[in-house]
């Protein structure tokens, strides 16, 4: 093995893990943004959410006389 030959290697190996560490901080950026967001869009959940809709309280109004 040649140093060029090694160089090249070492340099390959250099960029692979910049760009690889790179791809890993934007992950992990990108997943606390959406968590972020779910929290506040967060609503009522379950049955909750259902008792709330329009539909919902329509259906169950009481009866007017």
């Amino acid at each position: 093995m040649d140093d060029e030959d090694r160089r090249r290697r070492l340099r390959s190996f250099v960029l692979g893990g910049l760009v690889g560490a790179s791809a890993a901080v934007a992950t992990a950026r990108r997943r606390r943004r959406v968590a972020r967001r779910r929290e506040e869009r967060r609503g009522p959940v379950g049955l909750a959410a259902f008792e709330s809709a329009p539909c919902f309280q329509e259906q169950n109004a009481e009866p007017r006389e």
